[in-house]
């Protein structure tokens, strides 16, 4: 009783179009083996969300009244599930206020990571999950699983193909000389969180760019700077800007939290690093007629956001079995554990409204402004 009242809790932190677009998208055309789109749905939130194979779900949902099929249906329903859980991911993701529209009119914005998926079981699979979601519809146009060893398992731009004119917004994992410069070779351009340690900065004379003093002279809370920098790939040269906005002080010492964190687990901390540790740092190739310092950071922002969500995948949702089918049931398992993790943000928000019997009596999208 108590898990079908739960469910029915986060049921209600569906976004209210939920049954609708469980149709428009094709995901559903017949409930062959289920009971309802709700048995459907919270199936495969179970096979996405416990890590659970395909067939230890089927076998799961059978023991819990949901449905009576079996690992291959479930593969099939999963596949077909894509667009649905991808339209869900947008609704909540809007929800936040989080604006997915790309800030540059007319400029296709595509959001590239990486992230390590290690399977159940002392002898589990590990997996590097690489993925790029186009704004604003997040469709994940590109779907790559490496090993987590070996030179092809880094995050590099090169595991992807560009078209001229996008923004490609990327963490410091991808702060690398040579795939910047794979970007700019195909006329397109780029926002990726800055690596001191990783991306050597140039002046026009050919000097290292003195990045010390460049930011020693940013002081205030939310003061923002760029300056005009190249980097070297081989005998190329990729003319760009460096943008810098100082932290709050809280971000601050949650930033030197974690620098003392990693020296305590006995790794080296430098002064460059504790200095860098007080500012957001991003090198782009956008011009700056086209985006000033301030839009450049809004739009890394953006990415950042999003990025949030999928670290969750490590710890509020976790990770587990990766259908390693085919594209389309990788894609919607990587959409089923972002709508998991949403969900989760989204009950921390509405959770300051419950009251203290377990539930509110307006309905939980209502209570959305209130938290």
């Amino acid at each position: 009783m108590a898990e079908l009242e739960d469910w029915q809790i986060l049921v209600g932190l569906f976004p209210k179009t939920w049954e609708g677009l469980a149709r428009s998208s094709g995901a559903v055309q017949r409930l062959r083996g289920f009971s309802s789109l709700e048995s459907l749905l919270r199936t495969l939130l179970l096979h996405v969300g416990c890590g659970w194979s395909l067939r230890e779900t089927a076998v799961q949902a059978k023991l819990a009244g949901l449905a009576e099929i079996s690992d291959v249906t479930l593969l099939n329903r999963l596949r077909d599930a894509e667009d649905w859980l991808r339209q869900l991911c947008e609704l909540l993701l809007r929800e936040q206020g989080l604006d997915l529209q790309p800030r540059i009119a007319g400029r296709t914005m595509r959001l590239l990571d990486a992230t390590v998926v290690s399977e159940p079981g002392k002898t589990g699979s590990q997996w590097r999950l690489h993925y790029s979601l186009l704004l604003p519809t997040l469709y994940c146009d590109h779907f790559v699983l490496t090993s987590t060893r070996g030179a092809d398992s880094a995050e590099r731009f090169g595991k992807f193909s560009f078209q001229a004119d996008e923004i490609v917004l990327a963490d410091a994992g991808y702060s690398h000389p040579q795939g910047i410069h794979v970007i700019v070779a195909q006329k397109a351009d780029v926002c990726v969180r800055f690596n001191p340690h990783a991306l050597p900065l140039y002046e026009k004379t050919g000097e290292r760019f003195d990045l010390s003093a460049a930011l020693g002279r940013l002081q205030k809370t939310g003061e923002v700077a760029d300056w005009p920098v190249l980097i070297h790939s081989g005998e190329q040269v990729v003319r760009g800007r460096l943008c810098a906005i100082h932290k709050s002080q809280e971000a601050i010492e949650r930033a030197e939290f974690r620098l003392r964190d990693k020296q305590q687990r006995g790794k080296s901390v430098g002064p460059l690093t504790q200095l860098c540790a007080r500012y957001v740092l991003v090198f782009t190739t956008l011009p700056k007629k086209e985006a000033t310092a301030e839009k450049v950071l809004e739009i890394y922002r953006l990415r950042w956001q999003i990025e949030l969500s999928f670290k969750r995948l490590k710890t509020i949702a976790q990770l587990g079995h990766l259908p390693k089918h085919d594209d389309r049931s990788s894609r919607a398992w990587l959409y089923g554990k972002l709508f998991i993790a949403l969900l989760a943000e989204k009950m921390a928000r509405v959770g300051r409204t419950i009251s203290p019997w377990g539930y509110s009596i307006v309905k939980t999208e209502d209570t959305q402004q209130v938290a």
